[in-house]
């Protein structure tokens, strides 16, 4: 895929825009706002709406329209035009609710018209279910899967969401920002793909001229059911046929209809698809209020009256750690991390700290306090429901405030003024946080240690290098490319470099 960044309409990319508007036949849509409250008495401020274009076989273009700098009266009639065209398929995941958003937006910042409705839409959801409905006869499951777990399945792409909660109203963009965001609505094309050939051979199969073939061969047969079934077959084969007819006036219908945006016609596989699976999302006016529930509202700031005071002091770190020696700890920093912050255990792993994870998938609050307790290691979390046990757990619980992994880093080095130095950078197992052994394996050591448990590239047999071995899991580390990329990188990160 290719991302542009439209930012005003006398750009090169917004002319771009217009032209993949009009030569593609599917559209991906996806938007980001600032979260906020769900107390809060109107909807967020759409800031990013991402656009993804399929052009041709495997040619796409992603474009990111930055709502906080374009002018939004000049893009209302072509957005407008594109949700309502007949020849472009839309595609989304539970777009609806972006859609009321997006609209809001519009109207607060001058447009007099608004967007109402999306025609022939898709929802990566709904065709999911049916075809897992299709293929395990079961129903469609009550609780939805998440987009991430999706792409994991049919796409095998792990679909980060971790900047999914970030502040999208700032500007500029990072450069993960755009990337994350173009992913979000390019992915979309790619698990319509996978769903393509399936939903066209399952049309194919239900065509009237199918249903045909099948009523020749039963009228061969002489018995007194094959007529009673082949009167049946008659009557259905006369149903679909006027379904399929009804659903071609109503396709010339709607394409009669004029819109400026000049678009190109469907292929016969898509529009076959449109007719059978095609929805409509149509915004009421109830659903352009915001919906706030007084009683949950009313209870939940009575309990913040008791709870945010005490919040708001435990978000900074306040005291010595409990690895201080004023409390009688040996001076090395020791760190628990929740399921929220995971991902910067291995990053603190790497800078030679000592980070675990707890044991179990899910661990209860009282699992984790108890461990941190046992062990004398700080909690680091995002979940601000575990500072309310700060009583139980004095000076050792910390909200992580940042949202990226680097930053994270960054964050906790500076908060407990840790000492990193070059030489304990990539001096822990990233898998499980233990201990290198102290004598490096030589490679006819390390073959030996990695038999029928690791496998050693055959490139490296001519090398001359060391390999270290974690004391716990006997993973096998040697100082390739990879080790060097990492440890610049870390250095970077830390500043050791400067």
């Amino acid at each position: 895929m290719k991302i542009y960044l439209v930012s005003s309409t006398d750009s090169p990319e917004f002319t771009r825009l217009k032209c993949s508007f009009a030569r593609s036949t599917v559209i991906a849509l996806d938007a980001e706002w600032k979260p906020q409250r769900s107390s809060t008495s109107s909807f967020p401020i759409v800031t990013l709406l991402q656009v993804a274009c399929r052009l041709g076989h495997d040619f796409d273009d992603v474009f990111l329209i930055d709502l906080t700098s374009i002018h939004l009266p000049s893009v209302w009639e072509l957005l407008n035009d594109m949700f309502v065209s007949p020849d472009v398929l839309k595609l989304g995941f539970r777009f609806k609710q972006d859609l009321v958003y997006l609209s809001s937006t519009f109207t607060q910042h001058g447009c007099e018209g608004r967007f109402n409705e999306v025609k022939h839409y898709m929802d990566i959801t709904g065709i999911y279910n049916h075809l897992q409905h299709k293929r395990f006869g079961r129903k469609a499951p009550k609780d939805i899967k998440s987009l991430a777990a999706i792409c994991k399945e049919l796409l095998d792409i792990s679909l980060s969401k971790e900047l999914q909660c970030s502040d999208w109203s700032h500007r500029p963009l990072t450069e993960e920002q755009k990337l994350y965001a173009a992913t979000d609505a390019h992915c979309l094309l790619q698990i319509f793909d996978v769903f393509k050939s399936n939903l066209v051979e399952e049309i194919t199969l239900q065509d009237p001229k199918h249903i045909n073939v099948g009523l020749k061969d039963i009228l061969n047969g002489s018995d007194c059911t094959s007529k009673i079934v082949t009167a049946k077959l008659c009557k259905a084969a006369d149903v679909i046929r006027a379904m399929t007819q009804n659903g071609q006036n109503i396709a010339n219908g709607m394409v009669s209809r004029k819109t400026t945006l000049n678009t190109m016609p469907m292929d016969e596989n898509l529009l076959k698809i449109v007719r059978k699976y095609g929805e409509r999302i149509l915004l009421k006016e109830s659903d352009l209020l915001p919906r706030i529930s007084k009683k949950k509202t009313r209870r939940t700031s009575l309990k913040n009256e008791k709870t945010d005071k005490h919040l708001v002091c435990s978000m900074d770190w306040q005291g010595p750690p409990p690895w201080d020696s004023s409390l009688g700890g040996d001076g090395c920093p020791k760190f628990l991390l929740d399921v929220m912050v995971e991902g910067l255990a291995k990053h603190l792993r790497c800078v030679g700290i000592d980070a675990a994870v707890p044991p179990s998938k899910k661990p209860d609050s009282r699992e984790l306090l108890d461990q941190a307790l046992k062990e004398k290691r700080v909690l680091l979390t995002r979940d601000t429901k575990l500072l309310r046990h700060q009583d139980l757990a004095k000076h050792q619980i910390y909200r992580v405030k940042s949202l990226l992994k680097n930053e994270q880093l960054l964050e906790v080095i500076e908060t407990f003024q840790l000492k990193i130095s070059e030489n304990q950078l990539m001096s822990r197992c990233t898998k499980c946080n233990g201990k290198f052994v102290q004598k490096p394996l030589t490679i006819e050591e390390a073959i030996e240690a990695a038999k029928g448990f690791q496998r050693i590239p055959n490139c490296l047999f001519n090398k001359n290098l060391e390999f270290w071995q974690c004391m716990n899991c006997h993973q096998l580390y040697w100082e390739g490319t990879q080790y060097h990329n990492a440890v610049q990188k870390f250095m970077d990160v830390c500043k050791l470099s400067e």
